[in-house]
C-alpha cells in the first residue's frame, strides 16, 4: 500500500543582506535607505523604504517634506516617535503620532506636505518613522486618491505565549491577528519586537517577494540563522515560512519589519514622485502637475 508522502514546509533563507545608505530627504532630514540604491533598485511591488531618523531635533529646528506631488503609487507612513502633520490638495489633513499609520493612495495625483507638528517643532524631541512606497497595478494608477489613517490604538497587536515576541499587524496576519487596513494587492507589513531568547516562525505566502528590515538590535533569520543587524535589509529567498530568532545572550531586543507582497510583473517607469508604466505617462504626469491639475494645498 502506498503511503501519502509527507509535505515539508519550505523555509525562507536570506538571499542577500543590504546595508542602508545614509541620505537626506524632504527639507533635509536624515534617512537610512536600503532601497532604491545601487545595490537594490526595487523589490516588486515595493519601490522605496526610508527609515526617517531617529534624530534628536533641538527646539525650532525639526524638518519635514514641504508641498510635493505624487502619482501612480502609495505611500505608507509609520511613526515610531515624534509628531508629524500632513495636508494635501484634496482637503485632507491630520496628525501622525507614535504608532500611527497613514496609508495614502496617490492614484491619479495629489499634492501633499509632511511637516513636524507645530508644538513638536517648538519643543523639539526625537523624530523617528518609516516610509514605504508601494506600486499600484496599472488598472489603479489613475484612481481617485484615498487615505487610510489608522491611530495606534486600532493597530492589532499580539504577544507570544512566552511574552518574548510582540507583533503589530499593519497589513496581513500574524499570531492569529489580522490587519484593519485594506490593500489593493496582498501585502504583509508586520512590526516584530523580539526580546533576547525570542523565537517566532511566520507564514509568508510563497507567491510574495519578501524582505526583513532591522530597525534596531540583531536578529537571526532562517534555518541558517543568518545574522541581520540594525540598518540592514535581508532580501529573502523562496519559501512559505520564515524563522526569526534573537539569541538569549543578546544585550537588547530586536525591532524589525517583515514586508512581503505579491509582485505586479508590470513595467516600472519612475521620475521622482511619479511612478507609471510608460514614459509617455510620466511626461503626462509632469504636464498635469505643472498645469495645476493635481491641485494645490490651500490655507
Amino acid at each position: 500500500m502506498n503511503m501519502p508522502s509527507e509535505t515539508r514546509t519550505v523555509q525562507r533563507a536570506v538571499a542577500t543582506v543590504i546595508r542602508a545608505e545614509q541620505t537626506l530627504e524632504g527639507g533635509g532630514f536624515p534617512v537610512r535607505r536600503p532601497f532604491p540604491t545601487r545595490q537594490l533598485r526595487e523589490l516588486d511591488p515595493f519601490l522605496l523604504l526610508d527609515e526617517m531618523g531617529p534624530v534628536q531635533w533641538p527646539p525650532g529646528e525639526a524638518l519635514g517634506a514641504p508641498d510635493h506631488p505624487h502619482r501612480g503609487f502609495e505611500t505608507v507612513t509609520y511613526m515610531l516617535a515624534g509628531k508629524m502633520q500632513h495636508r494635501d490638495s484634496q482637503g485632507h489633513a491630520g496628525q501622525l503620532g507614535p504608532g500611527d499609520v497613514q496609508w495614502m493612495t496617490a492614484g491619479a495625483g495629489v499634492v501633499h506636505s509632511e511637516l513636524p507638528e507645530p508644538d513638536f517643532k517648538r519643543q523639539g524631541g526625537v523624530m523617528h518613522g518609516v516610509q514605504l512606497w508601494v506600486n499600484l497595478p496599472a488598472r489603479d494608477k489613475m484612481m481617485q486618491p484615498r487615505y487610510q489613517d489608522i491611530p495606534t490604538a486600532q493597530i492589532p497587536e499580539a504577544v507570544s505565549d512566552d511574552k518574548l515576541v510582540r507583533v503589530r499587524v499593519i497589513a496581513g496576519e500574524a499570531l492569529g491577528h489580522a490587519a484593519v487596513i485594506d490593500t489593493h494587492i496582498p501585502i504583509q507589513y508586520l512590526h516584530f519586537t523580539l526580546q533576547p531568547g525570542g523565537h517566532v516562525e511566520q507564514a509568508v505566502p510563497a507567491a510574495h517577494n519578501a524582505m526583513v528590515y532591522v530597525l534596531s538590535g540583531l536578529v537571526q533569520l532562517g534555518e541558517a540563522a543568518t545574522p541581520v543587524r540594525s540598518g540592514e535589509l535581508a532580501h529573502l529567498g523562496a519559501g512559505e515560512r520564515l524563522q526569526m530568532h534573537v539569541p538569549g545572550t543578546a544585550a537588547d531586543a530586536a525591532d524589525l519589519l517583515l514586508l512581503s507582497a505579491a509582485p505586479l510583473y508590470e513595467p516600472v517607469v519612475r521620475h521622482g514622485p511619479f511612478v507609471m508604466n510608460t514614459q509617455a505617462e510620466i511626461e503626462q504626469a509632469i504636464k498635469d502637475n505643472q498645469a495645476g491639475r493635481m491641485g494645490r494645498i490651500t490655507d
